[in-house]
């Protein structure tokens, strides 16, 4: 499978493994509406296909998913409620499509992850992330919440790490990412690929049917299902809060590269 020269993304298919990697480490491969479709249309197509056995999310550059590219945040600042609703939406449906995904999934963390980067993270279903990269649920800080990768990421973390690292936005590093359950395994960047290699072989020598039955065993059994209401919430919790006052102040304040009104 290749992408044309617009792509925000490569797909390759070889030895049972389809690899889905984010091509734009000269914008820490952060997102828009362009490669939020492009991420879940690639999820949907692999999802199809029976050569393909387990799916690798993996990333160019120094940084895995910085969240969202800076002049979509700077459009979003106009956005109206409705736009906030169309385009949350979006954002939800990829990520549903990656937790959705019939083939197992592993995301390959080789830098930082960020926001709503952490959402494509936490819908795989294992992360092995090199001991270097940094974690950060960074929305608090410009007046946001996480909503829309908030079904995930308190899936992956945990309630507990949740309530602490949404409100805080602090930085963590992998380690700690390990610890609280949001990554399965840590290693070094020498290593990583050694890692990775031994889990999809793992998954392309158990059946292939018996590893879709178990997947949707797990979703069904774990906690709340992600369905249409829940999903349509968090869609709901983010367009509330872009459009809050807080909300456009805490973003434009980044933008501008200032400190937001409640810090001064």
């Amino acid at each position: 499978m290749s992408n044309d020269q617009n792509a925000a993304l490569s797909v390759t298919v070889q030895d049972q493994v389809a690899r889905i990697t984010l091509t734009r480490p000269e914008v820490r491969n952060a997102f828009n509406a362009e490669v939020i479709a492009q991420i879940k249309s690639a999820f949907e197509a692999v999802g199809t296909r029976d050569d393909v056995r387990c799916v690798v999310l993996a990333a160019e550059g120094p940084a895995f998913c910085a969240g969202a590219d800076l002049n979509w945040m700077r459009r979003m600042a106009d956005y109206t409620r409705d736009d906030n609703l169309a385009d949350a939406s979006e954002l939800a449906a990829m990520l549903r499509a990656i937790y959705e995904c019939p083939q197992p999934t592993i995301a390959r963390v080789q830098g930082d992850v960020y926001a709503g980067g952490m959402g494509l993270v936490a819908a795989c279903d294992m992360a092995v992330s090199v001991d270097s990269a940094h974690y950060c649920l960074s929305e608090v800080k410009l007046g946001l919440i996480p909503a829309t990768i908030s079904p995930y990421v308190i899936r992956a973390m945990g309630a507990r790490a949740a309530h602490r690292y949404f409100l805080t936005a602090e930085r963590f590093s992998a380690q700690e990412a390990h610890r609280i359950g949001l990554v399965h395994e840590v290693t070094s960047a020498e290593v990583l690929d050694v890692k990775m290699n031994e889990l999809t072989q793992a998954l392309v020598s158990a059946s292939p049917n018996a590893m879709r039955v178990c997947k949707k065993l797990v979703q069904d059994v774990a906690e709340r299902e992600i369905n249409d209401a829940l999903v349509r919430m968090t869609v709901e919790g983010i367009a509330d809060i872009r459009a809050s006052s807080e909300g456009k102040e805490g973003v434009q304040s980044f933008l501008q590269k200032r400190k937001p009104n409640w810090l001064q």
